[in-house]
């Protein structure tokens, strides 16, 4: 839930929104110039009602290492059974489900990875998401049950912005998360140009989680040093995240409340990756104002963030992920571009602008 983003947009360049590129609307079939009216179907209400068996099938899939063992060679369902000591039966419904959802294909009797289960479901594999599905089945799902006692009350059935609950949450799932953020955290750095410094300079990373934008952009060149912020258990997941891509000797890390943990000062960039939705906006708006003190005159602060339009019509994913806050946090939500920036020039910052990068929405920036 917190902390990073995924899907290949264009090439990184600053922009601010349209309504058509936050939410371009289906075009309409036209029958003499005139829109072709249709009857309404319950078609997509039973595609919704179905809506949360992929995610459980895939969780079950991953649990009985089908992407492992189909990454070695094609088996059929009698043969991933007795890999896994599952029942055939079993193998053959979950397969054939697999295979309909275009994750594997099929020749013959046996099943083999289709290519995006290839890329991102074998697990020993650099661009691995599998561990997401465990985290949506067994922590989100059965707190979404509790939604209409959300609804009721306004407060979450279970407050994962408090580190007596969040800690163990987000320890749990956030290095799940660092291939989803890589390549939106891998544009900024390219759109930054920080492989061309050529003097020491450091990176603010609040509530850095997995670490993954600090990693990324400290991966541009060997002058950059990561200052990371979080609470202490997700800490040591950044500390060991850091440690497999090559920059812990770089990373020092302050533990605490992100309102009150040490940030430094003089940082050239500062990343807030998926941070805003949890906090709601005045705490938000106190966490820019800190992150501004501890920015050099001229540093660009990052936030990462799902975004909806304007209107808030959407996307529906960051409408849903406004719901998601709903369940899990105090005063959690998403918020509009048109809001942040208001937030960032209230609290000092000049020029707020997008970026399109990879991830669920642009990367917001402005500088200091």
């Amino acid at each position: 839930m917190n902390r990073n983003g995924q899907t290949l947009l264009a090439p990184p360049r600053t922009r601010r929104f349209t309504k058509k590129q936050l939410f371009a609307a289906k075009p309409s079939s036209r029958r003499n110039g005139r829109p072709k009216k249709s009857a309404p179907t319950p078609e997509r209400l039973l595609q919704i009602a179905w809506g949360y068996a992929p995610a459980i099938i895939l969780e079950a899939a991953l649990q009985y290492r089908i992407f492992d063992l189909l990454s070695i060679a094609p088996r059929t369902a009698g043969e991933l059974a007795d890999s896994t000591g599952s029942s055939k039966r079993g193998m053959v419904a979950i397969g054939d489900a697999l295979v309909g959802l275009n994750f594997l294909e099929r020749e013959g009797e046996k099943y083999k990875l289709a290519p995006e289960s290839a890329a991102f479901l074998v697990s020993t594999r650099p661009g691995y998401c599998g561990a997401f599905f465990q985290h949506s089945v067994r922590q989100l799902i059965p707190r979404w049950l509790r939604l209409p006692e959300a609804v009721r009350t306004g407060r979450p059935v279970f407050a994962v912005n408090h580190e007596e609950t969040g800690s163990e949450f987000f320890a749990e799932f956030v290095e799940s998360l660092f291939p989803l953020g890589y390549p939106g955290a891998k544009a900024l750095a390219g759109h930054l140009r920080l492989s061309d410094i050529r003097r020491p300079a450091s990176v603010l990373d609040i509530g850095a989680g997995s670490g993954v934008w600090g990693i990324a952009l400290a991966q541009a060149s060997p002058r950059i040093r990561i200052h990371a912020v979080d609470w202490p258990a997700v800490l040591e997941v950044t500390r060991k995240v850091a440690a497999r891509h090559g920059v812990a000797d770089r990373l020092t890390c302050s533990a605490g409340d992100l309102l009150e943990a040490e940030f430094g000062h003089g940082h050239t960039v500062a990343t807030i990756g998926h941070i805003f939705h949890s906090e709601g906006p005045e705490r938000s708006k106190a966490l820019l104002r800190r992150t501004r003190d501890a920015l050099a005159p001229g540093g660009t602060i990052a936030i990462a963030e799902w975004i909806p339009n304007k209107d808030r019509t959407g996307p529906p994913g960051a409408l849903i992920f406004a719901v998601n806050m709903l369940v899990h946090t105090d005063e959690g939500n998403t918020f509009t571009f048109e809001e942040m920036s208001q937030w960032l020039l209230e609290t000092g910052f000049k020029n707020p602008r997008l970026l399109d990068a990879p991830g669920p929405s642009p990367l917001v920036l402005a500088t200091k």
